[in-house]
């Protein structure tokens, strides 16, 4: 790769974690916040590009508060879709190839299997819907990219949902989590690896370019997800919340959200060697991280 990594949107939870696993292996990178340099800006993204001459651009940016969307879907579209193709229109002026991070909620969640690259999207949601809309225009503007879909994304930065049931398990007695909604908790460590994987091939092969599913190994449901991370910070912490099954129609959000997220990654391993570890593996890690951590 002649140039660094440039990655858009490195103050989010996968930007700070691709940025420090390739400081860990002395990868060049730079990260770009979206006080720095804010995708929906077309001329600020052009400037960027040529400033820092990248060798491969990941767009790790985006608008990703779900529910908020749907009462806001014009800053969620300029994020998600037009900021995605500036990004695209601006890497094919320059030739540099684009990886762009995507979303199981592109899909409505009716398929009873794992979805495949090839299955029918149909969002359900705004956010989904947006998301949607940035996979097109990467497509159409720069036939040099890797659009990654990936799902329920959890890591030791940023907001997400293992932080949230680590706070909760300290506050209350009793979670009350959805248990009708299957998917593949998927790391940020294991998207940065994943990225880093796919970069070199991407960069000197043009044809292993297109759309790739990637998420974490195995499945479950958000009840389950939370039981696991309640069970993984007990040894720290001494708390020990009930975790109850409730169904999505017991809790109401402004966004609908697919019963089935699961995505088969297959295709991602066979072209570029990597498969994320077993979800458990991972929560397991980023607790002790986190905890670990905050104990010293």
């Amino acid at each position: 790769m002649t140039g660094p990594i440039l990655v858009f949107g490195a103050e989010g939870q996968t930007g700070r974690e691709l940025i420090a696993l390739a400081s860990r292996r002395k990868i060049a990178a730079v990260g770009l916040s979206r006080a720095e340099t804010d995708i929906t800006q077309a001329e600020i993204v052009r400037a960027a590009i040529e400033r820092h001459r990248p060798g491969l651009v990941v767009n790790a940016a985006g608008y990703t508060a779900v529910d908020r969307a749907e009462s806001e879907p014009e800053a969620a579209h300029a994020a998600n879709a037009e900021g995605a193709a500036n990004l695209a229109m601006a890497c094919a002026s320059a030739s540099v190839p684009l990886v762009h991070i995507s979303t199981d909620y592109v899909f409505d969640g009716e398929k009873t299997a794992a979805y495949v690259e090839s299955d029918p999207i149909a969002p359900l949601c705004v956010y989904g819907r947006t998301k949607a809309e940035g996979e097109a225009a990467v497509r159409e503007a720069q036939p040099h990219h890797v659009i990654l879909r990936t799902s329920w994304v959890y890591g030791a930065y940023g907001q997400n949902f293992l932080r949230t049931i680590l706070r909760l398990a300290t506050e209350r007695d009793e979670l009350r989590i959805v248990a009708d909604q299957f998917g593949c908790p998927t790391a940020t460590a294991d998207i940065a690896e994943a990225i880093l994987a796919l970069a070199p091939r991407l960069v000197a092969d043009p044809s292993v370019a297109g759309t790739y599913h990637f998420a974490g190994s195995g499945e479950t449901t958000w009840h389950g997800l939370a039981t696991e991370i309640v069970a993984r910070q007990r040894p720290f912490t001494g708390r020990n919340p009930h975790v109850v099954a409730i169904a999505t129609a017991d809790y109401p959000t402004p966004a609908r959200r697919p019963a089935n997220s699961v995505l088969d990654s297959s295709h991602f391993r066979a072209i570029f060697g990597y498969s994320a570890h077993p979800w458990q593996q991972r929560v397991a890690e980023t607790v002790d991280l986190l905890l670990r951590t905050a104990a010293h």
